[in-house]
């Protein structure tokens, strides 16, 4: 009987990350290193957002949350994560590798953990768009209380080292899977 093992990481070439804004790459004045912890080398150079680069990114998404995704229907909204679960799933291996070089972990935590946990994640609340629902609730006399369950704008999240992909996951899937009903 065999038993899968965790795939060696493999070592990537010193990499730059730049911001991307609507799909718009900002040319930020300050760059910070992140080091692979089990070697201290330079993992990547990754761009320092400053408050106009986040300016723009913020207004971008208030475009965005009344834009194409608020007029996505649930059951595609639903379909689309799933999609994203299943590539998850197909990329496994190079994002546990990506997980464990970033944050030191070992590759067998980055991959039988976290990784299906991030995948899993977006399944789960791809089965929950079509759920969003609101409910009529009783009230003496002649009326009509019902509530609408339905996102109210734009946020942004902040994601500790430990869990990167796990804890976005936690976060977008649920407000990807929301959409915006009004309107749509």
């Amino acid at each position: 009987m065999s038993s899968a093992q965790p795939a060696e990481t493999t070592r990537r070439a010193n990499i730059s990350y730049s911001l991307m804004v609507n799909g718009w790459t900002p040319n930020p004045a300050k760059r910070f290193s992140t080091p692979n912890p089990s070697t201290g080398e330079t993992l990547a150079e990754v761009a320092e957002a400053d408050k106009a680069d986040i300016d723009k990114a913020v207004a971008a998404a208030r475009r965005a949350f009344t834009g194409k995704w608020s007029k996505i229907s649930a059951r595609d909204r639903g379909r689309l994560l799933y999609k994203l679960a299943q590539l998850i799933e197909e990329r496994a291996k190079e994002l546990a590798e990506l997980e464990t070089q970033d944050n030191g972990k070992p590759i067998r935590e980055s991959l039988y953990v976290d990784l299906p946990q991030v995948a899993e994640n977006f399944e789960y609340f791809a089965g929950w768009s079509t759920k969003i629902e609101g409910e009529t609730i009783p009230v003496p006399g002649q009326m009509f209380n019902y509530t609408l369950r339905e996102p109210v704008g734009v946020c942004g999240q902040i994601i500790p080292w430990n869990f990167p992909l796990l804890m976005a996951a936690w976060k977008l899937a649920p407000a990807l899977a929301a959409g915006k009903h009004s309107g749509a």
